[in-house]
């Protein structure tokens, strides 16, 4: 058993889990009202999957729009699929959700953000004595951010 509750990983668990969520009452519904999504995620992620003009043109990170025209939605347990207008060229996107960046609903102000592991682990090993062990308990972990859902809020 670990010696601590990983805050962090949970959070972004269920976070994940609410954008599964959202996209499964959209498949089933379609967007709502005003309801618009930009989700920015990383086009490095190994289980992306996008046209290699794209890719190109977006070799780290992109943010796609859902909202007046999308096709094709599928979403899985692991991640989901869109096909999605760039250019009046329809293309086929497949996004797992641990490359997901941020996923924002500007029409409600709500947004979620996810810290890649990579920053993770640099921001843990950052600042760790490697001389004197003792001034451990000195070293201030980055357990996350707390984020008010009032500020979201109209």
């Amino acid at each position: 058993m670990a010696n601590e509750i990983d805050y962090g990983n949970l959070m972004h668990n269920a976070m994940r889990s609410l954008i599964q969520d959202v996209l499964i009452a959209v498949k089933n519904n379609g967007l709502p009202g005003e309801h618009h999504f930009f989700i920015t995620f990383d086009t490095n992620h190994s289980e992306v999957e996008m046209a290699p003009w794209l890719k190109e043109r977006y070799p780290t990170e992109i943010t796609v729009v859902m909202q007046h025209w999308y096709d094709d939605l599928e979403v899985r347990d692991d991640g989901f699929s869109v096909t999605l207008n760039f250019g009046d060229t329809p293309e086929h996107l497949v996004i797992p959700y641990e490359a997901i960046l941020t996923f924002v609903d500007p029409s409600v102000e709500f947004g979620l953000k996810f810290e890649s592991s990579v920053e993770e682990e640099s921001t843990e090993v950052q600042g760790i004595p490697t001389s004197d062990e003792d001034n451990r308990d000195d070293i201030k972990k980055d357990t996350g951010e707390i984020v008010s859902l009032d500020s979201f809020r109209k």
